[in-house]
């Protein structure tokens, strides 16, 4: 009986390749998906060990879109909660921006009128634990799944505080957080705005809205969308309505199993005929290129900085069942002009792609670029702009590396600056409330001394980064300029980093300011092909 048991299930091993290869009627896509789901089923009954079937899908899925376009991706659930998040604008937690300093979470500001200042939470407060879980050498990805949760519940976190002998208890009632997407809007000088944008979020032109009526009267405004790296398509085509006339296009899409559309300006922006530079990088993409390519297209607008990234592809996002998405290209964008948004690219080479984009942006690989990129021409004045993917600004800002050592790159990259600063304000930050206590007054007046940069270079030499006395001398300007905006950014909020990092010598806005002052004595004549 049992060598008859043996006999059998010899027959039917043997057998059940065949049943995997039995002939599937159909077209081949249906006999590929009938085939991955045969695979599949094999596994999971027949292998010789217990299979975790999810990883082995979720990589199957990852490695198919891999082969195509770079820009197609799978997002697991835990990661599409983040992106709700991000592009919701809002998320329920506790209201405090926090940072991880030798094991030890520090709550670096509260937001204000948020959960955690209300209850009396503080600045340079040190967390050591959360509903009861020990937060001592937390990492970084587990604070967020522990701090947010639904709206209106409870949290109870332990601290220690500079000053009390013993940890202070807080129950802290969740609530909406907003996640802003304009970090600065302020005016330089008498009549020029400035606003930076982050990404495009569901909350983008509101805040942008809200942010130019504060800034008025202007008479001019920069619009930087440096390092945004897109976001949600409507919200482009907003802010680019906020500065076209009626009926002006704003960017149009073809695809092979969607029909081509054009999108225009519905009515004419509250910004149509005031002068605006646009900063871009080689960081900005998606969304950015679109209002960007726009605004260069109509010659609303100089463009100035780095060509863009080049990412002009458009992606449906499509939910799965386990709250896991996938993100598939089912387009091309293109500019007012007919310029193509998106770089070249070959199918499975993402490595590839992305190594050209640092290739990109040589002045070598540039001028090589436009040399022999298609040329369009602008819809108002004329000028020359290039198709060659991404936008080439109209204005080339190199970079400036004037200052830059590898000391300062260590200092930064190592997170030693920003460790310096929070150890600066456990203990003055009351001091420095005291003493500014506005940011128009810190930014007149506070310079970090010869001690703190003793202080600075003695915390890096503990870090194993020792002080070179020649890069020092060379980066000393950057180190003090980058203390100052970000302590500032630490009492004030993030407004006061770009107003400290824009207040002198920075290319991009001092190029701004130039071709501003020039077209407001020149008029749309700075946009001529001769300029």
């Amino acid at each position: 009986m049992k060598q008859i048991g043996s006999i059998f299930l010899f027959a039917w091993v043997a057998l059940w390749p065949l049943s995997l290869a039995a002939v599937v009627p159909g077209d081949d896509d249906t006999r590929q998906m009938v085939k991955l789901n045969q695979v599949y089923q094999a596994l999971d009954a027949l292998y010789v060990d217990e299979v975790e079937m999810t990883p082995l899908v979720e990589s199957a899925i990852r490695s198919m879109l891999a082969e195509l376009d770079p820009h197609s991706a799978y997002i697991d659930a835990e990661e599409m909660t983040q992106v709700r998040e991000s592009f919701d604008g809002e998320f329920s937690g506790i209201g405090i921006e926090f940072n991880l300093l030798r094991d030890t979470l520090i709550v670096v500001n509260t937001i204000a009128g948020g959960p955690a200042e209300t209850v009396g939470l503080r600045p340079n407060d040190r967390i050591v634990e959360i509903d009861g879980h020990n937060a001592v050498g937390i990492k970084r990805i587990e604070v967020p799944k522990l701090l947010r949760g639904k709206n209106g519940t409870p949290v109870a976190v332990r601290v220690v505080r500079r000053g009390e002998k013993e940890p202070l208890a807080f129950r802290i009632l969740r609530d909406k957080i907003p996640l802003n997407t304009i970090d600065a809007a302020y005016r330089i000088g008498d009549s020029v705005g400035y606003i930076k944008v982050n990404r495009f979020g569901r909350t983008t032109m509101e805040e942008f809205r809200n942010a130019y009526h504060r800034l008025q009267p202007v008479g001019a405004l920069i619009l930087d969308l440096r390092g945004n790296g897109g976001g949600l398509f409507e919200q482009a085509i907003g802010m680019a309505e906020f500065f076209l006339p009626a009926d002006a296009k704003i960017v149009s899409t073809e695809g092979r199993s969607v029909s081509p559309a054009v999108f225009t300006a519905r009515r004419t922006g509250p910004y149509a005929e005031k002068p605006v530079v646009v900063l871009v990088d080689d960081a900005s993409a998606s969304s950015s290129e679109i209002v960007a390519g726009a605004l260069q297209d109509w010659d609303r607008a100089v463009v100035v900085g780095r060509p863009t990234f080049g990412k002009g592809l458009v992606q449906r996002q499509i939910a799965l069942a386990d709250g896991s998405a996938v993100r598939i290209t089912i387009a091309r964008y293109h500019t007012p002009t007919g310029r193509v948004i998106q770089r070249p690219y070959e199918n499975g080479k993402g490595d590839e792609y992305y190594a050209a984009h640092l290739q990109r942006m040589t002045r070598e690989r540039q001028d090589s670029l436009n040399a022999s990129a298609p040329a369009f021409t602008t819809l108002r004045t004329g000028r020359t702009v290039y198709g060659a993917g991404g936008i080439t600004p109209d204005r080339i800002v190199e970079p400036d590396t004037a200052g830059v050592s590898d000391y300062l790159i260590r200092l930064s990259y190592g997170g030693v600056l920003n460790e310096y600063v929070v150890d600066y304000l456990a203990a003055e930050r009351d001091r420095l409330a005291a003493e500014y206590p506005d940011f128009d007054r810190y930014l007149a007046e506070f310079e970090p001394s010869s001690a703190m940069l003793g202080e600075l270079t003695a915390l890096a030499a503990e870090r194993g980064i020792p002080c070179d006395e020649e890069q020092f001398s060379l980066s000393r300007g950057l180190i003090v300029r980058q203390l100052r905006a970000i302590i500032g950014q630490k009492l004030f909020g993030t407004e006061a980093f770009y107003r400290t990092v824009n207040e002198t010598g920075n290319p991009y806005i001092d190029e701004a300011l130039r071709l501003l002052s020039a077209w407001e004595t020149e008029g749309t004549a700075l946009l001529s092909p001769e300029k």
